[in-house]
């Protein structure tokens, strides 16, 4: 049994798939990144069920940001749609951690909105710098 051969509409939704999900994880990674630095600078361990249990609400958060995203069609490596993610990711985090009986302090929170801020927001500007600066050489 042969595979048929794709075609050109095939192919960009393959292309553009791809290009939908390094953002998801870009900011998985970003988030994890966070989490690791939050409970290293705490001095908690590394460990995967600690890490996983400070990770899953902002995860969550992250994950109703990218389908709000999804929701309006914006690309999610647009610098609007990080600003979403940001949010999301930041409230929701930190409402699921008051819920789950985790640590949530004035102090915590700041440094959440500011990290995830830098974070989500960040690379995203450079990624549309980079795309205006090679634009613009064009």
């Amino acid at each position: 049994m042969t595979r048929p051969t794709p075609t050109a509409t095939t192919t960009t939704r393959r292309r553009d798939a791809g290009q939908a999900r390094w953002p998801i994880v870009v900011d998985l990674v970003a988030v994890l990144a966070f989490v690791a630095i939050g409970r290293r600078s705490h001095a908690e361990g590394l460990d995967l069920p600690g890490l996983l249990g400070t990770l899953w609400p902002f995860v969550v958060g992250a994950v109703v940001g990218w389908v709000s995203v999804a929701g309006v069609r914006w690309p999610l490596s647009a610098v609007r749609s990080g600003a979403v993610v940001w949010v999301s990711t930041t409230v929701i985090g930190v409402l699921l951690r008051v819920v789950a009986g985790q640590g949530v302090q004035l102090s915590f929170v700041v440094v959440t909105i500011v990290v995830l801020g830098v974070f989500f927001v960040g690379w995203r500007a450079v990624v549309a710098l980079v795309r205006r600066v090679r634009g613009s050489r064009s």
